[in-house]
């Protein structure tokens, strides 16, 4: 025996010898306090919650080092129900080394989900597409919408910027804003996008608020507009700040950004994260989808190059495809195929595609992005090395919630059923060849341009 320790009913450590007592207090705990040390912490509960005595190795990490200890926990051993803990071996050695880059991944993922408005800059940093929600930004998603091609710095005031411009983007990643119409605090980040070469072929652009908008004044804003859909501007806004914030805590807990932690839990909190994703996402498509079947929806079309499009939503993909081991095969520099339509929400659809065929192509393999001219249409083609549709599953492909009896891939089947909606409201269609082994070949077509 090494050493000893006392619990009471309501999990706190009373007493404890070194090194229990030591690592107690390097995990942030006291003594007597609750009980820091998490692997513990779930070894005394279960011991009391079954009235059994409870031994096994348990893992812990205290920011200096790692600890595996060999632990014996004895309940009800006195009428106040305390705990008696006993450890019978203890070894510690070096922490493991963190992957820097997946830090900076997670850290792009939490920026993500807790942003209010989202952008994608060119090289420039000049805005090429805007979204955003909230109620006290409505102004500035207006501006920078109606000013698409500007560097988005020109729309928000940065604090203590004394700089000229245009600022490095180095410089303003996780620089602090100033919004005019919001009393909140905001900060920038900006991820990125490769490109051949040393510097980026452009950047996703997040504004993350100090504090979220309540949910109850997501909704009171959205209702005095007029334009108040259950799920659209009602549901969707209420939920998304609160999910978004489970997320960005769980995240934060798998990466360990908050103190040190055992594997296991890392792990439930990666789980967390996941369903909150998938939640989110499936949250984001029924709002979606109330916009595409409101009466009167229309889209604002313009004069684009598809071309141009695919190259982008390839660029925003690349990361997650190469993850994979998957090339994405897109247009090359410089050629063209001018068409009319949404920009925005060709690059929806686009996107949407590709996300589909990265998650259902086997690793190491391909998908194509093709261009084509026919008649008075414009065609952009995704083909993928999947395993392909038979003519049933063509045929209920792009139908209301459809999976094709898959489970647990994150999806919500409303994804094509958007995007074909979106394709038909800007006069053209979305559609599907595929044989079974033989991958699959989804077809944007909208009208051709000048």
């Amino acid at each position: 025996m090494l050493a000893r320790g006392l619990a009471d009913r309501d999990d706190h450590l009373l007493s404890a010898d070194e090194p229990l007592a030591g690592l107690q207090l390097r995990c942030g705990g006291d003594l007597p306090g609750t009980i820091a040390i998490p692997a513990l912490l779930e070894i005394v509960r279960n011991a009391r919650r079954y009235g059994l005595k409870l031994a096994r190795p348990i893992t812990a990490q205290d920011g200096i080092e790692s600890v595996t200890a060999w632990i014996e926990v004895q309940p009800a051993i006195d009428p106040e129900g305390s705990c008696a803990i006993t450890v019978r071996s203890w070894r510690t050695g070096p922490l493991p080394q963190d992957d820097p880059d997946a830090a900076i991944r997670r850290r792009t993922e939490i920026d993500r989900t807790l942003a209010e408005l989202t952008a994608r800059l060119d090289a420039r940093q000049c805005l090429l597409t805007v979204e955003g929600e909230a109620a006290d930004l409505m102004t500035l998603v207006a501006a920078m919408r109606a000013g698409i091609g500007r560097p988005w710095t020109e729309y928000v005031k940065i604090e203590g910027d004394g700089h000229r411009q245009p600022m490095h983007w180095r410089l303003l990643d996780g620089a602090e804003l100033r919004i005019e119409g919001s009393d909140r605090r905001w900060k920038a980040a900006l991820v990125p996008i490769e490109a051949p070469g040393d510097e980026p072929g452009g950047f996703e652009l997040y504004l993350v608020p100090e504090v979220p908008l309540a949910p109850a004044e997501q909704s009171a804003a959205m209702a005095s507009s007029g334009d108040y859909r259950l799920i659209g501007t009602d549901l969707a806004p209420a939920l998304r700040q609160p999910i978004a914030r489970i997320i960005a805590t769980a995240e934060t807990i798998r990466a360990r950004l908050a103190g040190p932690l055992d594997d296991a839990y890392s792990a439930y909190a990666a789980d967390i994260a996941s369903a909150g994703q998938h939640l989110l996402a499936l949250i984001d498509d029924m709002a979606d989808l109330a916009v595409v079947e409101a009466e009167g929806f229309s889209t604002t079309p313009d004069s684009i190059d598809l071309s141009d499009v695919a190259r982008r939503a390839a660029g925003i993909l690349g990361v997650r495809a190469r993850e994979r081991g998957i090339a994405i095969n897109a247009p090359r520099a410089g050629a063209t195929l001018p068409a009319v339509a949404e920009f925005r929400r060709v690059l929806q659809i686009l996107l949407n595609l590709l996300n589909n065929a990265i998650r259902y192509t086997p690793e190491n393999s391909q998908v194509w992005i093709r261009l084509e001219r026919t008649g008075d249409r414009a065609r952009v083609i995704v083909a993928d090395q999947g395993e392909g549709l038979s003519a049933q599953a063509q045929a209920r492909v792009f139908e209301k919630f459809e999976r094709l009896g898959r489970s647990g891939d994150g999806g919500s089947g409303l994804g094509l059923y958007i995007s074909r909606r979106l394709a038909r409201a800007m006069g053209g269609d979305l559609t599907v060849e595929s044989t079974p082994g033989q991958g699959a070949r989804f077809i944007l077509e909208v009208p051709l341009g000048a």
